[in-house]
């Protein structure tokens, strides 16, 4: 946790958030610029996950729009990406709505199946906007 706090503060590294409902923590996301399985320079891969009772509500739409915003104020990273197994539908729908298109699809180097062979990913990229400082 301390790794990540000071990620946030030094605006660099894997940056975690709450995702939360008035009261409730309903989920996490968080951008990291270091993977760079799939990726090209100044990529930052997005992450999310919604608990159960949260989903279908939009929360991981909005979730990855305000990681998109963050980044673009902050300067980080030329892409946001996103890197989704294409057996994971409501993760496609997500990327989609929130303004990333497929760009292609690659095997892993990282991620594996339950059997050890290499994970296929979709890649979806959304290009950032120029830094918003303001």
């Amino acid at each position: 946790m301390r790794g990540l706090a000071r990620a946030a503060e030094a605006a660099h590294g894997k940056r975690a958030f709450g995702l939360w409902e008035g009261e409730d923590l309903v989920g996490y996301a968080d951008d990291e610029p270091e993977i760079t399985d799939g990726t090209v320079p100044g990529d930052v891969n997005l992450t999310y996950a919604v608990h159960a009772r949260a989903r279908g509500r939009g929360v991981a739409v909005a979730a990855v729009g305000l990681l998109v915003k963050n980044l673009a104020r902050t300067g980080a990273g030329r892409a946001a990406i996103l890197r989704i197994d294409p057996d994971n539908p409501a993760s496609l729908r997500v990327a989609e709505k929130a303004g990333s298109p497929r760009v292609g699809e690659f095997l892993s180097t990282t991620d594996r199946h339950e059997d050890g062979t290499p994970a296929r990913l979709l890649l979806l990229r959304r290009p950032q906007p120029p830094a918003d400082h303001g």
